[in-house]
């Protein structure tokens, strides 16, 4: 069960920056990070990241390690220390500290979980296997969404994008176990190697969980047949960016006369979904394609698939031989990371999703002081003002148009450290049986609290889709706002030492990227109150998309690896964020400067260090097979792109750094992109 907001958050670390009395302040700029061999119009990323790299080596235990990283590492210790420091103490039963730390305890335990092995999930295991006909599927798959465990699609309930203040059901495809449909039609040499991989990776975790050779060969096979049938009609993560086409509305008379092939009865009834009038098939290619398994697949082959998701869904809480033989398949073969992370880290990663805003609450009192929030609130506001100066300034924007972008703007509900109130964990109960067990308990209290808080109910504006200690931040279209976790308003990326220079370039342009992602080409195509309605004047969204189409195409031409390139479509709107971030950001240091002038330091001027500060962000080491994963499914460009594909088209960028024609990086200024 996938209950979690499935609609893409234009999500990117981003800060808040202070504007401060420059005197007695740093540059920010560490020169030890920098590569001087290199020159700056050759590759700015290498020029001003090339030191980091050299000296931050990637570590066995990631596929990619950089400043976000180094940040995440230090939330890690603190969160640890925190839970650690519970997880010794006694506590009342029922309270929020006796379950984070018993919590932390039973996933430490590794003694327990070894001698267990499969045994969590052995009755279900059995449950599966004791299904005798056809009609007893869709009930199985059911009890076992309930519990967390994957069926051929997921289902979510969130805002109604037509109708934003209230809630609305959805049907959302899935059912592959690489997330990505290119994965098993794709028939290049890596790809081919990851399914040929999977599939001895299935066949293995079957062995595990008691099944003999032969049978687990043909369970494998099962699966593969199942996922690749789903596959081949899902949609792609580039077709999945466009909200129009990932919403078709009807009636739930509608939904069992149009998709008769799936009991859809059982299914909400078993989940607890009551008086369903409305719902939304994402995809309705994919569901079509379950009934059509559901009606001719083997019951023997469904039931085989079923057994797999849920192995799969628990094999990271069970004992260590099922962890190791899922990390070697999803993180060593897909990622290329070449040793797991520590249990302790592993450990703190589970409390923070189970009990992520209870142990936010108490993260916030001790690393985020209130005072500091108000403090941001006005911060944003700042970015705000610089976004209005520059849409108020484009031309090729029509005066109609304008108006009502500076209306949206306006209306942005911002949101700042931790939220206003808290979620309650008391019908929550953790208790030292299996681990699966509890993750089990926590998954069925998500879906109660989901329910009860949001079918048939108007969107909570004031909900939170992040927890506090989150090292990141996101903009949701749907509720139009912008929210900064405390958990990234910290080293490195905002520095209060160092002068406005640095931190507009660090922490401004980030928050300027989160601002433009309500203008980009996925956030414009929805109003001040989140509903998918199209406000552009006549003529205004073709001016716009044939400036965006100039970034596309930019990014398709950039190989990442050796015959594989970068997806210009699915990058688009985290790539025109970034741009429009850069140009926010810039000029809004131009006026800060106005009333605190900054020199020349360390040998740059301040739209130098504002440059290098940004690429500093960037700053990354990574695998080529984690290259590729995200080249297929992530929205946002690698690190190194964000600075050598975004700098290019930044004018400023080229004066501060003197960058002619002779440089390789050098884009004549009619191929620029020029939107914000």
């Amino acid at each position: 069960m996938k209950l979690k907001h499935l609609l893409s958050f234009m999500a990117f670390a981003s800060l808040p920056f202070m504007t401060e009395a420059q005197s007695g302040l740093q540059t920010g700029i560490d020169r030890k990070n920098l590569d001087q061999t290199v020159k700056p119009g050759t590759s700015f990323y290498n020029y001003a990241c090339g030191g980091w790299r050299k000296s931050h080596p990637l570590p066995p235990e990631y596929s990619r390690y950089g400043t976000f990283e180094e940040l995440i590492e230090n939330n890690d210790k603190q969160l640890r220390s925190l839970i650690e420091e519970l997880s010794h103490g006694k506590y009342a039963e029922g309270t929020l500290e006796q379950k984070i730390g018993d919590l932390y305890n039973i996933a430490m335990d590794s003694t327990k979980q070894n001698k267990e092995g499969y045994a969590p999930i052995q009755a279900d295991l059995k449950a599966i296997e004791a299904v005798k006909g056809r009609s007893e599927l869709v009930p199985m798959m059911a009890k076992m969404m309930r519990k967390g465990v994957p069926g051929y699609f997921y289902f979510s309930i969130d805002a109604d994008i037509k109708n934003s203040k209230m809630n609305l059901l959805q049907v959302v495809q899935g059912g592959l176990s690489l997330n990505e449909r290119e994965y098993y039609l794709d028939n290049d040499s890596a790809t081919v190697h990851i399914r040929e991989s999977f599939k001895a990776f299935v066949e293995k975790m079957f062995v595990l969980c008691g099944f003999a050779s032969e049978e687990a060969q043909k369970k494998r096979d099962a699966v593969m047949r199942i996922e690749t049938r789903l596959a081949v009609p899902s949609y792609s993560a580039t077709q999945r960016r466009d909200p129009e086409a990932n919403y078709h509305k009807m009636s739930y008379a509608e939904l069992e006369k149009d998709y008769a092939g799936i009991d859809w009865a059982c299914l909400f009834s078993t989940l607890g979904f009551k008086n369903v009038s409305e719902i939304s098939i994402g995809q309705p290619e994919p569901v079509h394609e379950v009934e059509r398994i559901l009606a001719e697949v083997s019951v023997e082959d469904q039931k085989a698939y079923l057994q797999w998701r849920l192995i799969d869904s628990s094999a990271p809480y069970l004992s260590d031989e099922l962890r190791a033989c899922n990390f070697d398949f999803y993180e060593r073969v897909m990622s290329g990371t070449l040793q797991d992370q520590p249990r302790w880290r592993k450990a703190v990663n589970v409390v923070n999703g189970v009990l992520g805003e209870g142990l936010g609450h108490l993260y916030v009192e001790r690393h985020f002081p209130a005072a500091a929030k108000e403090r941001m609130i006005r911060l944003v506001k700042n970015l705000q003002k610089a976004l209005a100066d520059r849409i108020s300034a484009q031309e090729w924007m029509s005066e109609e148009t304008k108006r009502v972008a500076l209306d949206k703007l306006s209306a942005f509900y911002v949101k700042v450290g931790y939220p206003d109130k808290w979620r309650d964990y008391s019908a929550l109960e953790i208790k030292n049986d299996s681990y699966w067990d509890n993750i089990v308990r926590s998954n069925e209290f998500d879906l109660a609290y989901v329910i009860e808080h949001k079918l048939n109910k108007p969107v909570d504006r004031d909900e939170w889709y992040m927890t506090p200690q989150t090292v990141n931040a996101y903009y949701n279209p749907t509720t139009n706002e912008i929210c900064f976790p405390a958990g990234i308003l910290q080293p490195p990326f905002f520095n209060m030492e160092a002068d406005d220079a640095y931190n507009y370039g660090a922490i401004g342009v980030v928050i300027g990227h989160e601002m433009t992602h309500g203008f980009d080409d996925e956030g414009r195509q929805f109003d001040k109150y989140g509903n998918l309605r199209d406000w552009w004047a006549s003529g205004d969204a073709e001016r716009f998309e044939a400036r965006a189409a100039v970034m596309k195409n930019f990014y398709n031409k950039i190989e990442v690896l050796p015959g594989l390139y970068a997806n210009g479509a699915l990058t688009l709107g985290e790539n025109l964020a970034d741009h429009g971030g850069l140009m926010v950001s810039f000029y809004a240091l131009q006026n800060a400067m106005k009333e605190n002038p900054l020199q020349v330091a360390d040998g740059f001027t301040p739209e130098q260090r504002f440059f290098l500060s940004y690429a500093s962000v960037w700053a990354d080491n990574i695998r080529d097979e984690e290259i590729r994963v995200r080249t297929k499914s992530d929205p946002h460009s690698l690190g190194r792109w964000r600075v050598d594909g975004a700098l290019p088209h930044i004018d400023m960028w080229y004066d501060a750094f003197g960058i002619t024609e002779q440089d390789e990086m050098f884009i004549p200024k009619a191929e620029r992109v020029s939107i914000w």
